[in-house]
């Protein structure tokens, strides 16, 4: 089995994400902003804040560096420390984490900005600008997310390496 060829995750192995689990959590919770936005709009909703915006996009900011840096050291890039392996796994839960709560927020800002573009009320032109930076910034957060768990993955080694390590391992080829 190549290194490309990675078996499929079992009990206590941990796959890459799925697309389809972050577009599944994004549009319920896009049905979730609709309902609720389309009840409490009017009578209990204050303007959207643009507080949790700024954090999505800072956090955006935050897992792409870490993508770059983490990537130049698993590579062994010149001029870069070796990575700690455990700093590793914990950036992978980070990007696993954080991208499915970035694809809730898209989700649930799409709804909403899908709903205020559909009212003609100054309110809720008002509220479009913070809907849709939102909406961007967490979906800025998903790519960030995405490009974070696919850095942390171990380079192909080339073949010849990989059978001498087969060879030396004391179980034998696997």
């Amino acid at each position: 089995m190549t290194q490309a060829q990675s078996p499929p995750p079992g009990p206590g192995r941990m796959g890459p994400t799925r697309a389809s689990t972050l577009v599944v959590a994004g549009l319920a919770a896009a049905a979730v902003a609709w309902l609720l936005i389309s009840v409490l709009y009017y009578d209990y909703l204050p303007d959207l804040p643009w507080l949790p915006v700024v954090i999505l996009a800072a956090l955006a900011v935050l897992e792409a560096y870490a993508a770059v840096n983490t990537r130049g050291r698993i590579e062994r890039k010149p001029g870069r420390d070796p990575v700690n392996p455990l700093l590793v796994a914990r950036f992978v839960v980070l990007a696993k984490a954080s991208s499915l709560a970035a694809a809730i927020f898209a989700g649930f800002y799409g709804g909403l900005a899908a709903w205020l573009f559909l009212e003609s009320t100054e309110a809720a032109v008002d509220d479009r600008p913070t809907a849709l930076g939102g909406m961007l910034a967490a979906l800025a957060l998903v790519a960030a997310a995405l490009w974070l768990e696919r850095s942390c993955r171990v380079p192909e080694r080339p073949d010849d390496e990989r059978e001498a390590d087969e060879r030396e391992s004391p179980s034998g080829p696997r």
